[in-house]
């Protein structure tokens, strides 16, 4: 075997230096190019200079969020202290927070909601701000819901919302369109008048609370029904009965299809002055003394109460829940029929009938698919 010459034999280390010295070299040059990266970088935060590339490679601020609730129609010098009131505006001014707004474009878009940031100077705090949507909070009402299950349903679903809170809420009439409040002057001044006048919905929320809850409610209902109200010329009476008979259809009746049909036999049996014998008026009855009912029984109908609709004739004295679209509508526009009489069957739809003898026929139908 032949002997490495003493050249060769130091030829790979060689090599390795070399390749160290390379190594070396692009670590230095790499280094010093990140080390004016983010010198340029900060220097335009210190200078005030915008640029893409330097918000990019300068993170975020992280840490412990404060939530801010901007309202709606606010300015941007309006919203850049509503930041700063809030605390999430820790270095500088509103000033110069609403400056950062219009230069990033954010004035122009900002909307109301709450928004969740990480407290910061007026930069950092509107880099925050530019891809970032505002929450909502829900509020739900059903349709169907009395007045008292409202409230407690209310109750859960915010602290801020009471008995109390809310009632006040339904009679104050600044929390209804200005085009009611001729309307709501007639009506009786009451809680459970009024509130069968809210949209029954799911409503997003800058800030759950009563007075909102009902501006919100109220507005939606009256934007669905204005025009038909205004075009038909609805008195308040009218629309005080047309509140009652509603409630009773949206609990009395399961399928939307028979609501007008319903309609035009309570309005039958009250021009011949007949008993509306609505069983939901019964329940609800009860429920005023404190008892639940599932099911109406024979000995339930004695009750002494102006909402036992089989003992009193004409409607109740205030609505029995609220109503939802459909019950609403079928209460405002009857069904023109001759029925009087009607009886539900094993899948909730209901035999109707223009004389008692068919009536009486039409139950044992419906007993028979028990």
């Amino acid at each position: 075997m032949q002997k490495q010459s003493r050249s060769q034999k130091f030829q790979p280390k060689q090599r390795r230096k070399k390749r160290s010295r390379k190594i070396f070299i692009y670590g230095i040059i790499l280094f010093f190019f990140l080390l004016a990266i983010s010198a340029a970088g900060y220097a335009s935060y210190y200078l005030k200079v915008p640029s893409e590339l330097w918000e990019d490679l300068i993170p975020i601020p992280d840490g412990n969020k404060v939530n801010v609730s901007i309202e709606s129609g606010m300015t941007a010098s309006q919203a850049a202290r509503a930041f700063e009131i809030q605390g999430a505006l820790e270095k500088g001014t509103p000033v110069q927070l609403a400056r950062w707004f219009v230069k990033f474009g954010i004035d122009k878009k900002i909307r109301a909601g709450h928004y969740s940031v990480v407290p910061s100077d007026a930069w950092n705090l509107a880099r925050q701000l530019r891809t970032m949507k505002p929450a909502l909070l829900k509020a739900q009402i059903l349709p169907g819901i009395d007045i008292f299950a409202l409230i407690d349903s209310l109750e859960e679903q915010d602290e801020k919302i009471s008995r109390k809170n809310f009632c006040e809420a339904l009679l104050r009439d600044d929390n209804y369109p200005p085009e009611m409040r001729d309307i709501l002057a007639e009506l009786p001044d009451d809680e459970y008048t009024r509130y069968t006048f809210l949209m029954p919905e799911t409503y997003m929320l800058i800030d759950r609370t009563a007075d909102e809850l009902v501006n919100a409610s109220a507005s939606a209902w009256w934007k669905h029904w204005g025009e038909f109200i205004a075009s038909h010329k609805f008195t308040a009476k009218e629309l005080q009965d047309a509140s009652i008979i509603a409630s009773m259809i949206e609990r009395e009746v399961m399928h939307d299809t028979e609501c007008r049909t319903v309609s035009g036999i309570i309005q039958n049996r009250i021009k011949k002055n007949m008993l509306l014998q609505i069983d939901a008026t019964v329940v609800y009855a009860w429920r005023l003394k404190g008892r639940k009912l599932t099911r109406v029984l024979n000995k339930d109908l004695e009750i002494e109460s102006p909402y036992n609709t089989y003992r009193v004739t004409g409607l109740p004295p205030r609505p029995i829940c609220l109503p939802g679209i459909e019950a609403w509508g079928s209460a405002l526009d009857p069904e023109k029929n001759d029925f009087y009489y009607y009886v539900a069957g094993k899948d909730g739809y209901h035999y109707f009938a223009k004389t008692y003898k068919e009536h009486l026929k039409n139950i044992k139908q419906a007993r028979s698919e028990k």
